[in-house]
């Protein structure tokens, strides 16, 4: 996972975003929206090594040959993105609590009932200040954190000289196999306690996106590990001689002077894990929602700086009610503990399964060293998953029931949404029958721009068709415009309008693929209209360039073949320029003139029914299901921030 991040840093980490490198490779989009032209955006490309490999190419094409293969590739991503969004649930309860548990340390009067209370009230305060980015919020908790590893790292020491330092001896991997030998299936079970020393780590996708890979492999490797390693080698020094106390180790092993300020430092530090896991979910949302896999909700950008940083004000509302339940309804950390590594364990499995088809299809690895991989990492995280599994009906079942639901909405959304959009290639308006309405007199051309969005990225939309059927009226110049989505993290904004002119000319007709990856949001404060019609006019400049340049070229070869009339072909040429750039002036010019005007967007309000003759299940899933989420979550022309003055919407009805 972290070799890709270090090869491509475009790439920011999770399931979604390997899923996105394949997409990108391998044509496995179950949506056929791939267009020759995406291919020339400057970081869609990648980076092959010159070998080719037949392993590579033989994996590629079964994928792209086979739908079972396409459809269990993206449920196993969505699958790895509900158990990350299950962990946004479960790290901020099983941080907050455990941490706020060491009370029962300090008062004897300190219940069960009141610990909760208090997490619960933390937890208010946590994703209440969420809206403020992880910029201002990690600013704030950067000097905690930093505090929080020294002191366990020096506790741990203190530890490890005070009471027993010959558990150096633990190094010895003898000792873990006489540990197994020893116990057998009590050794395997006892994993699962195990991985959550690890966990935390299937957060660093997330902080990618806020923070650069060089400065996580430092801190990890200085700070972050060195601190851990000392503190459990102190706190296995402290139970040496004090047996007794293995339930509650952490805290007991603190130093009487330091209880408070550790209690202190460790409730700080366990918002902070909160913070990250939260962050992560906010992520990883935004690039499923990106790609079509999950319900429209509103994403803010909240750092001028750095791309990944954003906050989705619905799932932070939903997360805190989530982590709240789960916090009053468990009530200690042991069952949530379990649910907690069956989260963890699954998307690590997840991952690398994914990593593998990357390894083999575009980094086309050496195969010792993928076969290597798969018997090294693939057999520890079998055996820990195996373990986790194990505790499935103590709080095991937690974050299944978490990713069951939540798939179960990214799969309605992503399969009505792919309904849609075949729909809608199925009844695009021709260009012959375009021409036909343009030119129809009945119908006038009024002054003004029409931007008509529809999610069709080739062809004009059926409801173009619908609203000239009731409207017998177009604006002078129509741009049809389509949001699209690349399996990249960023497009260059630059690169963002891709136009085509749609003939005749005189029409005054252009379609606009809009493209964006799945970290670029929408600039609030900069007209999205503007630039268009500023891309437009580029547009047409570059299209007259280009022509001059094939219209000069064609010139030349005739010249130099009959070796005769070149000064009189120069001088046509230059009146034919001329007229050209001043045809160029005019459309330019009526562009403007439109804008002036005014501008209109037009959004297809389409309501989607089972069509005639449709099965139960479908029904189900398109009329209720569907229909549910629709109704109850953000529409497209909101995304956009356009002013509500010059909004039209266009109602017709899609039977899938």
């Amino acid at each position: 996972m972290h070799l890709e991040l270090v090869r491509n840093p475009h790439l920011h980490g999770g399931t979604f975003a390997l899923y996105s490198l394949i997409c990108r490779y391998a044509k496995v989009g179950l949506t056929p929206s791939q267009q020759a032209e995406d291919c020339d955006v400057s970081n869609f490309k990648l980076e092959l090594p010159s070998k080719r490999l037949r392993l590579a190419a033989s994996l590629k094409s079964k994928l792209e040959s086979s739908k079972f293969a396409k459809v269990f590739l993206l449920l196993a991503t969505m699958l790895g993105t509900s158990m990350v969004m299950g962990d946004g649930i479960l790290t901020p309860s099983m941080s907050v609590l455990s941490a706020v548990a060491g009370l029962k340390n300090a008062s004897p009067k300190m219940t069960e009932g009141m610990i909760v209370a208090i997490s619960v009230a933390i937890l208010v305060c946590l994703f209440a200040v969420q809206r403020l980015g992880t910029d201002k919020v990690g600013y704030s908790f950067a000097p905690i954190i930093f505090v929080w590893f020294t002191m366990i790292g020096g506790i741990g020491a203190y530890n490890f000289v005070k009471f027993d330092p010959r558990v150096i001896k633990a190094v010895n991997p003898k000792y873990i196999v006489d540990y197994f030998l020893r116990n057998k299936k009590e050794a395997w079970i006892s994993l699962g306690g195990v991985v959550l020393a690890i966990t935390g780590t299937e957060a660093l996708f997330a902080d990618v996106g806020h923070f650069t890979v060089r400065s996580i492999q430092i801190s990890m490797c200085t700070i972050t590990y060195p601190a851990l390693v000392l503190a459990y080698t102190g706190q296995a020094s402290f139970l040496r001689k004090n047996g007794e106390f293995v339930s509650d180790a952490f805290y007991k092993s603190v130093p009487h002077p330091l209880y408070w300020p550790m209690f202190v430092v460790a409730v700080l530090a366990s918002i902070i894990a909160s913070q990250a896991m939260i962050s992560g979910t906010f992520s990883i949302i935004q690039q499923s929602l990106s790609l079509g896999c999950f319900p429209r909700v509103k994403v803010v950008h909240t750092s001028p700086n750095h791309d990944g940083q954003v906050y989705i004000p619905e799932v932070n509302y939903l997360l805190m009610l989530a982590s709240i339940g789960v916090t009053v309804g468990f009530r200690t950390t042991d069952k949530i503990g379990n649910a907690y590594g069956i989260a963890v364990v699954f998307v690590m499995a997840l991952t690398s399964s994914l990593l593998v088809l990357i390894m083999i299809m575009i980094w086309k690895c050496n195969i010792f060293f993928i076969i290597a991989y798969v018997l090294v990492i693939g057999s520890v995280e079998l055996t820990y998953l195996s373990s986790v599994l194990y505790k499935f009906a103590q709080g095991g079942y937690l974050p299944l029931a978490f990713a069951t639901f939540l798939m179960t909405v990214m799969f309605v959304w992503n399969n009505v949404y792919r309904r849609k959009y075949y729909y809608e290639l199925d009844h695009k308006v021709s260009p012959e029958k375009l021409k036909e309405i343009t030119s129809d007199r009945n119908i006038c051309r009024i002054p003004g721009l029409a931007i008509f969005y529809s999610e069709l990225v080739h062809g004009i939309p059926p409801i173009f068709k619908h609203y000239v059927a009731n409207v017998p009226a177009l604006h002078s110049v129509l741009v049809f415009v389509s949001i699209k989505s690349l399996p990249i993290s960023k497009v260059p904004v630059e690169e963002r309008f891709l136009f085509r002119r749609v003939h005749p000319k005189d029409l005054n007709v252009f379609r606009c693929v809009v493209r964006y990856g799945y970290t670029d949001v929408q600039n609030e404060d900069e007209s999205f209209e503007n630039m268009l019609v500023e891309k437009l006019k580029e547009f047409i400049r570059d299209e007259l360039w280009a022509s001059q340049m094939g219209s000069n070229a064609r010139v030349a070869d005739e010249d130099q073949e009959l070796g005769e009339g070149i000064i009189v072909n120069g001088e046509n040429e230059d009146k034919n320029q001329e007229q050209q750039e001043e045809e160029v002036e005019k459309e330019i010019e009526a562009i403007d003139k439109a804008m002036r005007a005014g501008i209109v967007h037009l959004f297809g309000e389409n309501e989607v029914i089972a069509g005639k003759g449709a099965g139960f299940g479908k029904r189900i899933l398109i009329d209720y299901m569907y229909d549910f989420l629709k109704k109850n979550l953000r529409q497209t022309d909101k995304m956009f921030h356009i002013p509500h003055k010059r909004k039209l919407k266009v109602g017709m009805t899609y039977e899938l």
